[in-house]
């Protein structure tokens, strides 16, 4: 099996060729650039199967080079942050992110993001993902749920709305399967984590928040219902 190609953007000289060497020690080829233009150049050039971007670079940051890979690409994306702060997490989720990790990072925690996020992109299906929802109706000859004008595609792995093909990142895609499966049911956002994000530990759930978001502009405002206190819930 190839090597898991990692594109690291990293301009802290200490944190990019420690990161790199304990990437590589774990099995993984890395290209590690300094700089905003020169990571978006070497994603360009070399096609990763995952990048992990710093929020803070020199001549593009880390949320405006997200946006552009994501343009261009639905390549698992990790931003790494030096605080916690809210506008950093959500401007990056916002930009594409599928998580994000907060420096300075313990290498294990790294390392099981990193994992988590490609065991996603590898499989897609996610729970229940090819089962019948209650409350939706489905195609005899396969995998088709259908709710009002949203059509889910759950062997195909495609969605359409209105009948027009709608794009998802693997994650957006785990996360309405995790809705299809169970029409009108509240899903908590510590479930969601668990099962979108596969962590086994408590996470933050601005990630599931801010994909909430992304997703209903993709398939409607309405489709997906606050529960407050709880959580979400798709519409059947």
């Amino acid at each position: 099996m190839a090597e898991t190609h990692v594109l690291f953007v990293e301009d802290d000289d200490v944190i990019r060729e420690a990161t790199q060497l304990a990437l590589e020690r774990d099995g993984f080829r890395v290209t590690a650039m300094p700089d905003g233009l020169a990571g978006l150049e070497a994603f360009r050039a070399q096609q990763p199967d995952i990048a992990l971007l710093d929020v803070m670079l020199p001549g593009m940051d880390g949320v405006s080079l997200c946006r552009r890979i994501r343009d261009e690409s639905t390549v698992p994306v990790i931003m790494l942050s030096a605080r916690a702060d809210s506008i950093d997490v959500v401007l990056g989720l916002e930009a594409g992110a599928d998580d994000y990790v907060t420096k300075p990072f313990d290498g294990a925690v790294l390392m099981a993001r990193i994992r988590a996020v490609l065991r996603r992109f590898g499989h897609a299906g996610g729970a229940g993902a090819g089962g019948s929802a209650e409350g939706a109706d489905e195609d005899p000859a396969g995998g088709l749920l259908v709710f009002g004008d949203l059509e889910v595609d759950t062997d195909g792995m495609e969605v359409r709305r209105a009948g027009a093909a709608v794009s998802l990142t693997p994650t957006e895609m785990r996360l309405l399967l995790e809705f299809s499966s169970a029409p009108g049911t509240v899903l908590s956002r510590d479930k969601l984590l668990e099962r979108v994000w596969d962590y086994g530990w408590g996470g933050d759930t601005r990630v599931v928040d801010v994909h909430v978001q992304r997703l209903r502009t993709k398939i409607g405002q309405d489709r997906i219902e606050t529960v407050r206190g709880f959580g979400y819930k798709l519409k059947a």
